[in-house]
């Protein structure tokens, strides 16, 4: 038992300094810190800014440094509550901004203001009512666009020395009071009535012109109709009385061929004077069918027994020739 106690004894070194390595390797490794992506750890160093950490790992001295912020390096987005402002025609608003802002500078962000969020959001509201109260209700409504150009610029500009990067500012509610917006919506309803109706007279507009410009072509096709129609009827007449002439002409040359021929043939047969005054009385018979009411007899025909005697002897060679009439008178008149 003695020995074992002259052994402890003799082994209490070695333990002590085991127990110190063990102490030491842990505050070696509980001083390690790695810093992760898009994070800066702001180190100081007995009280005083001593350096930036970036993305990896690094060593903390025990007991002199310490990590005095971590600053994220990432965009952010913070929406701010409404902020109450005035416009130049003295109307009362409720506006609140969404600002878009990004750390460039740990150093400047963890010891150029206290509480960043405050100031950007204070700053916020001082600039939104000093551009507000420059501008009427009716712009304000109007030009989100050049609100946010303006605020966005100013606040740039103020906070760069924060180490603050503003990249956007937007309004994402105008409240104007109740009755404004009461105003407001009678005012859209009677815009909407006067372009409905607006809309209605053009459209009766157009639809009485298309009725008219229907009735005009309606009007011209008809003419145009009739017009040819009346065209076809024409050609059609001047084709008929065309037809009829040349059949009137193909008649007549007919019975001028007719009458020649026969007139060849009757010369050519070489007939006597009797033969002619035979055909005479013929002709004379045809005359006198009863619609004339006057007969002129030439005096060259002679009496009418040796008119009959010449029939008789044409005749017949064979048959007795008659005795000879009295002549007829020279010219008579019948009635």
């Amino acid at each position: 038992m003695f020995a074992a106690m002259m052994s402890f004894i003799g082994s209490g070194p070695l333990i002590v300094a085991l127990v110190l390595i063990v102490i030491l390797l842990i505050i070696v490794v509980a001083n390690i810190r790695i810093v992760p992506q898009a994070s800066v750890y702001v180190i100081e160093r007995l009280g005083t800014f001593y350096q930036e950490w970036h993305t990896g790992p690094h060593f903390l001295v025990p007991f002199f440094d310490r990590v005095a912020k971590v600053v994220t390096i990432k965009e952010q987005v913070v929406d701010f509550k409404p902020q109450p402002v005035i416009t130049k025609d003295n109307v009362t608003m409720q506006i609140d901004t969404v600002v878009f802002f990004q750390v460039t500078d740990a150093k400047q962000y963890t010891y150029g203001v206290e509480r960043p969020m405050a100031a950007i959001e204070n700053l916020s509201a001082t600039t939104l009512r000093n551009i507000i109260g420059e501008m009427e209700l009716d712009a304000t409504l109007t030009s989100r666009d050049v609100i946010n150009t303006k605020i966005t610029a100013i606040l740039d500009q103020a906070t760069d020395r924060w180490g603050i990067k503003v990249n956007r500012v937007e309004l994402k509610n105008i409240l104007p009071p109740r009755e404004i917006q009461d105003a407001m919506e009678k005012q859209m309803k009677a815009e909407r009535e006067r372009r409905e109706k607006i809309l209605q007279a053009e459209g009766e507009k157009k639809s009485a012109i298309l009725v008219a410009e229907g009735e005009k072509e309606s009007k011209i096709l008809r003419a145009q109709a009739d017009k040819e129609s009346q065209i076809l009827a024409a050609e059609a007449q001047q084709q008929a009385l065309l037809l009829r002439a040349e059949a009137i002409k193909q008649q007549k040359m007919l019975e001028a061929e007719g009458e020649a021929e026969a007139l060849r043939m009757l010369n050519a047969a070489a007939p006597s004077s009797k033969i002619i005054q035979l055909k005479s009385l013929d002709a004379f018979a045809k005359a006198a069918d009863g619609r004339a009411t006057k007969i002129i007899i030439p005096s060259e025909i002679q009496g009418l027994a040796s008119l009959t005697g010449a029939l008789k002897a044409i005749a017949s060679d064979d048959a007795p020739k008659a005795p000879t009439q009295p002549q007829a008178p020279s010219m008579q008149t019948l009635r």
